[in-house]
């Protein structure tokens, strides 16, 4: 067949254009926002972009100390929460601790709250007099707090350990979970002892989720900008990710641009080192035969080890929330001695308090905000879940197509690298200005919600691509035979079967878009008020009761919506558990 009738006979299939479609609005996405990106460093507005921040007198204060302090963050992000999240899927799954599935629990939650909740949090008990303001309440207490301890690097370290921890122990205990005991206990037959057995059994064949769970806390860690912008800006202690947001707020765009290919280049070159050290290497530990993992008697370390696990998850998921509910009903900021008020929830506008500002339930620019955060989630998820899912569809309609499969798995993937603030500035970069017939976006909702898309596609892609694949192509053939049309057989047979696993996904994308911050701070505007960025401006300002009240606000949101979609999850599995028990 020529390819002339072959490109005829496609022209003739709903799919084919479903797939220039979806290409389409990838390209629009993801293409185009990244070559505006270029484009922006290199045509005559540029102005030597390149050399100022590679090589210049200025580059060490554009360029390598920012590197170097995000390279620190990031390993420290990395390291410290592998540790951690290995240590605690080692005790929810293969030991004997008291209350180890309350620690499951408890130790996916801080993922779902916002970066910048603990890290205000933080500040609350940590801050000392170093650069003025309202002292923390160890402070306040009369306890001394060394400026290493409030400000800079290891703050800033800790408290996105404390949030990122909950990847690596995700991972591990996934992989945890498939270590047959079989696979164990041939190995302790053998005379080899407990140390023995992890390092030789357990340790190589989770190797795999470990550096993961790495790569995603060192990415992870990098790319972050809530965290260092309030808790290391204050002392300058920069990162990439704020070096870039000072030079986009004040107009540097095109030097901000270089930094944001150059942090692009970065995340990009750890992911692909990662998948090298993995690649060629058979961790298979899934057999058709039923195992469960083998559990770990810990004796008289039993307690001892619960207790620390017990201490990681509650100062890590327990402990902030109450200290910025506590923060915000304290008359005076930090201070115990000061008396107790609602003020900064319910209270009316006050001269003597915060210049005048209501509490933050009577304040019609905290209601607005939250309106558009909510519209904001709920847009992108849509967005986000309908591309993700066409995207899948075509996959599984054009099997034979692998350069639109490749084309359209690449331009999937691909935000997946890119740092939220750089993709920001992406898209400033494209959408910034004029387009054609098209006036510029910038300051509009829309451009929030295109960007929000663009970041979500990875993981609606995957989601919707495991949900349409777990539907077994017979049901769709028996649909053929009936005469459906693709369009009927797609909304008639597939999309019931995986509307649940799509809702899930859903509103997981709406939980990442309700507490983002780094995708949208370049992009909101006043005319676009949202709750992460009013966070970000009051902690900034010293307005320390209303920020902790509104990112409570933030996390009651974010951890309703993570509940409900582990709680359709867990429903899923249950129905699939009876689905297979034999009648």
């Amino acid at each position: 067949m020529t390819l002339l009738a072959r490109t005829s006979a496609a022209a003739r299939r709903p799919a084919a254009w479903l797939a220039v479609v979806v290409l389409a609005i990838l390209v629009v996405l993801v293409a185009a926002p990244l070559a505006a990106l270029v484009g922006a460093t290199i045509g005559e507005d540029a102005d030597g972009a390149w050399g100022d921040v590679l090589a210049s007198p200025m580059s060490s204060a554009l360029l390598w100390q920012p590197l170097a302090g995000s390279l620190l963050v990031g390993i420290g992000t990395g390291v410290l929460s592998t540790l951690v999240g290995a240590f605690l899927a080692w005790v929810v799954v293969m030991s004997d601790v008291p209350g180890r599935r309350a620690i499951g629990v408890l130790a996916a939650i801080p993922f779902a709250l916002p970066s910048f909740a603990i890290a205000l949090a933080w500040e609350s008990v940590f801050r000392n007099d170093l650069i003025g303001g309202s002292p923390g309440l160890l402070v306040s207490l009369g306890v001394p707090v060394p400026d290493v301890l409030a400000w800079g690097p290891v703050p800033v370290v800790l408290t996105l350990v404390a949030h990122y921890y909950s990847l690596s122990f995700v991972l591990v205990a996934a992989a945890l979970a498939n270590v047959g005991g079989d696979l164990v206990a041939a190995a302790e037959l053998t005379g080899a002892s407990r140390l023995r057995v992890a390092g030789r059994v357990v340790i190589p064949v989770v190797t795999p989720a470990v550096l993961s769970g790495f790569l995603l806390a060192f990415a992870e860690g990098v790319s972050n900008f809530a965290v260092p912008a309030l808790l290391g800006l204050p002392v300058r202690f920069h990162t990439l990710s704020t070096r870039l947001y000072g030079a986009i707020s004040t107009g540097d765009a095109a030097r901000g641009s270089v930094l944001s290919i150059v942090l692009v280049v970065i995340a990009g070159l750890i992911l692909l080192a990662g998948g090298r050290m993995t690649a060629g290497r058979s961790y298979s530990t899934i057999t058709g035969k039923a195992t469960r993992a083998r559990m770990t008697t810990t004796g008289g370390w039993r307690w001892p080890l619960g207790g620390l696990a017990w201490i990681v998850v509650a100062a890590t998921a327990i402990v902030p929330g109450i200290v910025l509910a506590v923060s915000t009903v304290l008359q005076r900021t930090n201070r115990l001695d000061g008396g107790l008020t609602l003020h900064y929830w319910t209270g009316e506008s006050d001269p003597g308090i915060s210049h005048g500002m209501r509490g933050v339930l009577r304040d019609p620019a905290v209601m607005q905000a939250l309106g558009g955060t909510l519209a904001l989630g709920v847009t992108v998820a849509l967005g986000a879940v309908v591309i993700g899912t066409l995207a899948a569809q075509v996959v599984r309609s054009l099997p034979r197509a692998r350069l639109v499969g490749g084309a359209i798995g690449l331009l999937s993937y691909v935000p997946f690298l890119i740092p939220g603030v750089a993709l920001g500035a992406a898209f400033i970069a494209l959408f910034g200005a004029p387009v054609g017939p098209f006036g510029s976006l910038y300051g509009t909702f829309w451009i929030i919600v295109l960007a929000g898309v663009a970041a979500s596609l990875p993981f609606a892609f995957q989601t919707s691509k495991a949900a349409i694949g777990q539907v077994s192509g017979e049901l769709d053939e028996a649909a053929v035979l009936t005469g459906a049309s693709g369009m009927r057989r797609f909304g008639r047979v597939t999309l019931p079967l995986v509307s649940r696993g799509l809702v899930n996904g859903g509103l997981l994308v709406f939980v990442t878009m309700v507490r983002d911050l780094s995708v949208v701070v370049l992009l909101v505007t006043p005319a676009t008020p949202l709750l992460s960025m009013m966070t970000f401006r009051y902690a900034s300002e010293g307005f320390a009761q209303q920020a902790n009240a509104i990112t409570l606000i933030i996390a009651v949101v974010s951890v309703t919506a993570t509940l409900v979609a582990r709680t359709l999850g867990d429903g899923r599995d249950a129905r699939r558990g009876q689905d297979r028990r034999p009648a």
